[in-house]
Protein backbone atom coordinates (compact mmCIF):
# COMPACT_ATOMS: atom_id res chain seq x y z
CA UNK A 1 0.00 0.00 0.00
CA UNK A 2 1.38 3.39 -1.00
CA UNK A 3 1.66 6.05 1.72
CA UNK A 4 -0.66 8.99 0.92
CA UNK A 5 1.85 11.41 2.48
CA UNK A 6 5.24 10.48 1.00
CA UNK A 7 4.26 7.86 -1.66
CA UNK A 8 6.53 5.23 -0.14
CA UNK A 9 5.53 1.60 -0.67
CA UNK A 10 6.97 0.59 2.69
CA UNK A 11 4.02 0.42 5.08
CA UNK A 12 2.95 -1.94 7.81
CA UNK A 13 -0.44 -2.87 9.20
CA UNK A 14 -0.84 -1.90 12.86
CA UNK A 15 -4.43 -3.00 13.39
CA UNK A 16 -7.07 -4.84 11.36
CA UNK A 17 -10.81 -4.81 12.10
CA UNK A 18 -13.90 -6.14 10.40
CA UNK A 19 -17.02 -3.98 10.37
CA UNK A 20 -20.26 -5.07 12.04
CA UNK A 21 -21.58 -6.99 9.06
CA UNK A 22 -18.12 -8.17 7.91
CA UNK A 23 -18.56 -6.17 4.72
CA UNK A 24 -15.45 -4.07 5.06
CA UNK A 25 -11.97 -4.67 6.45
CA UNK A 26 -10.44 -1.61 8.09
CA UNK A 27 -6.66 -1.49 8.36
CA UNK A 28 -4.67 1.04 10.36
CA UNK A 29 -1.27 1.44 8.71
CA UNK A 30 2.01 3.19 9.38
CA UNK A 31 4.51 4.34 6.78
CA UNK A 32 7.97 3.00 7.55
CA UNK A 33 9.51 5.96 5.72
CA UNK A 34 7.76 9.07 7.14
CA UNK A 35 6.11 7.30 10.15
CA UNK A 36 2.70 8.85 9.52
CA UNK A 37 -0.40 6.74 10.09
CA UNK A 38 -3.41 6.30 7.83
CA UNK A 39 -6.43 4.05 7.44
CA UNK A 40 -7.42 1.92 4.46
CA UNK A 41 -10.67 0.09 3.78
CA UNK A 42 -11.06 -3.08 1.77
CA UNK A 43 -14.44 -4.09 0.38
CA UNK A 44 -15.67 -6.57 -2.19
CA UNK A 45 -16.35 -5.04 -5.58
CA UNK A 46 -19.83 -6.02 -6.63
CA UNK A 47 -21.97 -5.61 -9.72
CA UNK A 48 -23.05 -2.06 -10.47
CA UNK A 49 -26.34 -0.86 -9.05
CA UNK A 50 -28.21 1.69 -11.13
CA UNK A 51 -29.94 4.58 -9.38
CA UNK A 52 -33.11 5.89 -10.99
CA UNK A 53 -33.21 9.61 -10.28
CA UNK A 54 -36.33 11.79 -9.92
CA UNK A 55 -36.06 12.92 -13.55
CA UNK A 56 -35.95 9.21 -14.59
CA UNK A 57 -32.29 9.42 -15.66
CA UNK A 58 -29.99 6.66 -14.45
CA UNK A 59 -26.54 6.70 -12.91
CA UNK A 60 -24.31 4.18 -11.19
CA UNK A 61 -24.70 3.93 -7.41
CA UNK A 62 -21.95 5.88 -5.70
CA UNK A 63 -21.44 5.24 -1.99
CA UNK A 64 -19.35 8.42 -1.79
CA UNK A 65 -22.48 10.45 -2.63
CA UNK A 66 -24.35 8.74 0.20
CA UNK A 67 -21.45 9.38 2.55
CA UNK A 68 -21.16 13.03 1.47
CA UNK A 69 -24.83 13.67 2.27
CA UNK A 70 -24.49 12.04 5.67
CA UNK A 71 -21.27 13.93 6.45
CA UNK A 72 -22.96 17.25 5.62
CA UNK A 73 -25.95 16.39 7.82
CA UNK A 74 -23.65 15.39 10.71
CA UNK A 75 -21.39 18.44 10.45
CA UNK A 76 -20.56 19.86 13.91
CA UNK A 77 -22.48 17.01 15.57
CA UNK A 78 -21.04 14.45 18.01
CA UNK A 79 -20.91 11.76 15.32
CA UNK A 80 -17.62 10.02 14.59
CA UNK A 81 -16.27 9.16 11.16
CA UNK A 82 -16.49 5.51 12.17
CA UNK A 83 -20.22 5.87 12.94
CA UNK A 84 -20.76 7.53 9.56
CA UNK A 85 -18.85 4.74 7.79
CA UNK A 86 -20.94 2.14 9.62
CA UNK A 87 -24.16 3.85 8.50
CA UNK A 88 -22.93 4.02 4.90
CA UNK A 89 -21.96 0.33 5.03
CA UNK A 90 -25.43 -0.60 6.36
CA UNK A 91 -27.18 1.39 3.64
CA UNK A 92 -25.02 -0.08 0.89
CA UNK A 93 -25.59 -3.60 2.24
CA UNK A 94 -29.37 -3.07 2.23
CA UNK A 95 -29.26 -1.77 -1.34
CA UNK A 96 -27.11 -4.67 -2.54
CA UNK A 97 -29.37 -7.20 -0.79
CA UNK A 98 -32.39 -6.04 -2.77
CA UNK A 99 -33.68 -8.29 -5.54
CA UNK A 100 -33.07 -5.76 -8.30
CA UNK A 101 -29.89 -4.06 -9.47
CA UNK A 102 -31.88 -0.83 -9.89
CA UNK A 103 -33.14 1.42 -7.09
CA UNK A 104 -34.95 4.72 -7.03
CA UNK A 105 -33.04 7.61 -5.49
CA UNK A 106 -36.01 8.27 -3.20
CA UNK A 107 -35.59 4.82 -1.64
CA UNK A 108 -31.92 5.58 -0.96
CA UNK A 109 -32.98 8.85 0.68
CA UNK A 110 -35.49 6.97 2.83
CA UNK A 111 -32.80 4.49 3.93
CA UNK A 112 -30.48 7.37 4.84
CA UNK A 113 -33.22 9.10 6.83
CA UNK A 114 -34.05 5.90 8.72
CA UNK A 115 -30.40 5.44 9.75
CA UNK A 116 -29.88 9.13 10.61
CA UNK A 117 -33.00 9.12 12.76
CA UNK A 118 -31.38 6.42 14.90
CA UNK A 119 -27.93 8.06 14.85
CA UNK A 120 -28.58 11.75 15.52
CA UNK A 121 -31.90 13.63 15.54
CA UNK A 122 -30.40 16.98 14.48
CA UNK A 123 -28.56 15.37 11.55
CA UNK A 124 -31.84 13.67 10.63
CA UNK A 125 -33.69 17.02 10.54
CA UNK A 126 -30.90 18.61 8.50
CA UNK A 127 -30.98 15.81 5.94
CA UNK A 128 -34.80 15.74 5.87
CA UNK A 129 -34.99 19.49 5.25
CA UNK A 130 -32.93 19.15 2.08
CA UNK A 131 -34.23 15.74 0.99
CA UNK A 132 -37.89 16.64 1.44
CA UNK A 133 -37.30 20.22 0.26
CA UNK A 134 -38.90 21.99 3.25
CA UNK A 135 -40.20 25.37 2.17
CA UNK A 136 -41.30 26.90 5.47
CA UNK A 137 -40.90 26.66 9.23
CA UNK A 138 -44.16 24.73 9.52
CA UNK A 139 -42.65 21.75 7.74
CA UNK A 140 -39.70 21.82 10.14
CA UNK A 141 -42.03 21.99 13.13
CA UNK A 142 -44.10 19.08 11.81
CA UNK A 143 -40.98 16.92 11.37
CA UNK A 144 -39.62 17.83 14.82
CA UNK A 145 -43.02 16.99 16.33
CA UNK A 146 -42.93 13.57 14.65
CA UNK A 147 -39.51 12.95 16.24
CA UNK A 148 -40.90 13.58 19.72
CA UNK A 149 -43.49 10.80 19.29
Amino acid sequence: MKCPYCSSNDTKVLDKRETEEDLVTRRRRECLNCHKRFTTYERVELADIMVIKKDKSRETFNRDKVKSGIVKACEKRPVSQEQINTVVDKIEAKIRNMDSNEIESTKIGDLIMKELRKLDKVAYIRFASVYREFEDIGEFAKEVKSLKK
